[in-house]
């Protein structure tokens, strides 16, 4: 029988990859719907166009990058963190693999469909993030970039959201009126969702890789 608390970090674990399954299945709906993607998935599709890679892939990569400057920075990386650099990009490539979620030629039908999938995101966030292993590796650097520059959370995030949409729509990313709704709709919805949950984001306190490390440090020298 398992140790009370290896079954509820099994639970955690659990839970945050069903709340990355729902997200990247929020995120292609929003792609499926054909009326615009929102700004890093515009970087993504158009990376993958440029390099001959799948969205996923190029979800992943970037997370990669993006978790390499965030210690670089010096932010904590959590297994959350990890997780949702991987699982997102294997999920998105699942679904669109294997034709999950339909695309769509009306524009109207598309509008439905990127208002459900915005609030498949942000019931997604809420699974991931309440677990507190950490969050997303892009909140890690608008969070690092907002504590070096000393800008608005705002200014940051949308400077960050502009730069990838604007380099995204060169390499050949779909930009269209679905991007300004996403652009302008995603904060409401997911704080819609989140209010529907009754979760209050700032309560959440993240444990991060090297707590765990001196953790078992700890253990391992009280043991002997």
């Amino acid at each position: 029988m398992k140790h009370p608390t290896q079954r509820h970090m099994l639970y955690r674990l659990i839970r945050m990859i069903i709340g990355f399954s729902i997200f990247a299945a929020g995120i292609v709906m929003t792609i499926n719907a054909n009326i615009g993607l929102a700004p890093w998935d515009v970087f993504h599709q158009g990376l993958s166009k440029t390099i001959g890679i799948t969205i996923g892939q190029a979800s992943i990569g970037m997370g990669l990058v993006i978790v390499l400057l965030d210690f670089v920075f010096g932010e904590k990386i959590g297994w959350g963190t990890l997780g949702n650099m991987m699982f997102i990009g294997l999920f998105i490539d699942f679904y669109m693999l294997n034709n999950l979620i339909p695309e769509q030629n009306i524009f109207w039908i598309g509008v439905i469909q990127v208002i459900i999938g915005l609030f498949l995101i942000g019931i997604g966030s809420f699974l991931y993030i309440s677990v507190g292993l950490g969050c997303g590796p892009r909140d890690g650097l608008m969070v690092a970039l907002v504590k070096r520059t000393r800008r608005p959370v705002g200014v940051v995030r949308g400077t960050i959201e502009g730069i990838v949409l604007i380099a995204g729509w060169l390499l050949g990313g779909h930009v269209g009126l679905g991007t300004l709704i996403i652009v302008l709709s995603i904060g409401p919805i997911i704080q819609f969702a989140f209010r529907l949950f009754r979760f209050n984001v700032a309560s959440v306190e993240h444990e991060f890789i090297d707590d765990d490390i001196r953790a078992l440090g700890r253990r391992i020298k009280n043991n002997r």
